[in-house]
């Protein structure tokens, strides 16, 4: 099986053309293993789609699938374009949650960062759950993907690898979800950090980005229709609200090597 290693920001996936396998969950996690395999946050697999110019299905490190990654399909443009199977710079992607608008920005015959459009982001009423013997108030948001926003004053002093794994299987959340903390540092610019279902921590979260953007701009910490920069461990994106919760995410779309894997 040959892969490309990918990755927007640090969230780094394997990169396959191809149809799912049968035995999908066990080989993302023996790939996705950082030290016995080849280390990644997931697999990604790309295909032609009936419904739009590409299709892509994406497999966690622990083996479940997920609908929607913003960092990934950033990659998935670069990766049919850098590699002949397209020469359109605007695309339309077949993801679980719905197809998605890609626009490529190019330099020297390669796709150097991507904007894509989101779709609407649904911010629902914050709620109040307990974890680890705390009490934590969050936003719950979906942009295709489930997401619990927590907006903290200081982020550093926050333990992700404990409270992170609790709050995305509390009982709350009945598929789990993806868990964000959020500070705002400046004017339209957020500091986040994620735990990611089903991966964990991570560089870097592109739905989660958007989710977060929407839920500062519910509470009126940023502006709609205004550039908003999230800022991660791995980077920072780019994302936009506009008047009806429609999210734009721009950022870029990197490829680390080629491997071959012996299943």
């Amino acid at each position: 099986m040959h892969f490309t290693k990918m990755h927007g920001l640090g969230n780094d996936y394997l990169y396959v053309y191809g149809e799912v396998p049968d035995n999908i969950a066990e080989l993302s996690q023996r790939l996705s293993d950082r030290h016995f395999g080849a280390g990644s946050d997931g697999m990604i697999y790309i295909s032609p789609s009936a419904d739009a110019d590409f299709k892509m299905r994406i497999f966690n490190a622990d083996g479940s699938e997920a609908k929607m990654c913003g960092n990934g399909i950033r990659c998935v443009g670069k990766y049919v374009y850098d590699k002949g199977y397209t020469d359109k710079t605007n695309l339309t992607i077949e993801t679980l949650s719905g197809i998605k608008l890609l626009n490529m920005h190019t330099g020297s015959g390669k796709v150097k960062s991507v904007t894509v459009d989101m779709g609407n982001a649904k911010v629902e009423s914050d709620m109040e759950i307990e974890v680890c013997g705390r009490k934590i108030k969050g936003t719950p948001v979906s942009v295709g993907n489930p997401h619990f926003v927590i907006f903290t004053d200081d982020i550093e002093k926050i333990p992700l690898e404990e409270l992170g794994p609790a709050i995305e299987k509390h009982s709350a959340f009945t598929n789990g979800v993806n868990v964000e903390f959020v500070q705002v540092t400046e004017d339209n610019k957020l500091r986040m950090r994620v735990w990611e279902r089903g991966s964990g921590i991570t560089m870097a979260c592109g739905t989660g980005a958007c989710a977060s953007t929407a839920a500062a701009v519910s509470k009126g910490y940023c502006g709609f229709c205004t550039p908003v920069s999230v800022i991660l461990d791995g980077g920072t994106l780019e994302t936009y609200v506009d008047e009806n919760c429609r999210v734009m995410m721009t950022g870029p779309a990197e490829s680390v090597y080629e491997g071959e894997f012996d299943v």
